[in-house]
C-alpha cells in the first residue's frame, strides 16, 4: 500500500529547512505581561477564544463574547474572564482542574491583527469582581483567572486571506445545516429539528446572562 502522504515532518531541523527561521522582529515582540498596548486592545475586544487541554490530552477551544472590554485586566500579570450561562459542559473549567495551561486569542472586528496571551488558568470566585463584571444586573457565577506568562500581537494574514471583515467575500451559507439539525443528527435526539430550534431560540432569549 502506498503511503498516504509524500512526507511526514518529524524533526525541527527538517521543519526549519522547509520553513526557515523567524526574524528578530517576530521573536522580540513577545512580552511576559499585559502592558498598556495589550490592555487597550483587550478593552476594545468583544470576542476571544480560550484554549485548554483535557485529562485525555485533547485540546479544547471555547469561544467567549460580551460587550467590548468584558475581560478585566486585574494587573499586568492577571486577566479575569467572566463565565456566562451556557450548556453547563464547562469543558474549559474541567480541563483546568487537571491542566492549568491556558491560551487566549483576542479579536477586534475590523482589525487585521489579534492578541495572543498564554499562561496558567484557575477557576475563582470574588464577590467584588463578580459584581463589577455583571451584565443586566446578573453577575457571573465563576471567573477564569489567567496568570499571564506570554503576550504578543499577531499580524494575522489569515484574516486578510479569509476576507473575514469583508462581507462581499463571505461565502453562501444557505446550504449549511443549522445548529438544531446538527444536534438532532449527532446526538440522535428524539426531538424534531423544529423542536430543537425552539429550545435553542428560547435559551438565547432567556439565558443570555
Amino acid at each position: 500500500m502506498s503511503p498516504r502522504f509524500d512526507e511526514t515532518i518529524t524533526t525541527r531541523d527538517r521543519l526549519r529547512e522547509l520553513v526557515g527561521d523567524p526574524g528578530h522582529r517576530v521573536l522580540d515582540k513577545v512580552i511576559d505581561h499585559v502592558d498598556d498596548i495589550c490592555a487597550t486592545y483587550i478593552a476594545a475586544s468583544p470576542y476571544l477564544v480560550v484554549a485548554t487541554r483535557g485529562a485525555d490530552g485533547l485540546l479544547d477551544l471555547s469561544p467567549r463574547g460580551d460587550p467590548a472590554g468584558f475581560v478585566h485586566v486585574l494587573d499586568a500579570k492577571t486577566l479575569i474572564v467572566p463565565d456566562r450561562p451556557g450548556n453547563r459542559r464547562v469543558d474549559s473549567f474541567e480541563n483546568l482542574l487537571t491542566n492549568p495551561e491556558v491560551a487566549l486569542l483576542f479579536v477586534i472586528p475590523g482589525h487585521a491583527f489579534t492578541l495572543r496571551v498564554s499562561g496558567k488558568g484557575s477557576i475563582v470566585r470574588h464577590a467584588l469582581l463578580q459584581e463589577r463584571l455583571s451584565v443586566d444586573g446578573k453577575p457571573p457565577g465563576l471567573l477564569l483567572a489567567v496568570g499571564v506568562e506570554e503576550a504578543f500581537l499577531h499580524c494575522a494574514k489569515s484574516i486578510a486571506r479569509a476576507g473575514l471583515w469583508k462581507p462581499e467575500r463571505w461565502p453562501d451559507t444557505s446550504g449549511v445545516p443549522s445548529l438544531a439539525e446538527g444536534m438532532v443528527a449527532h446526538g440522535k435526539l428524539s426531538e424534531s429539528v423544529e423542536g430543537m430550534q425552539g429550545i435553542i431560540d428560547e435559551d438565547y432569549e432567556t439565558r443570555m446572562y
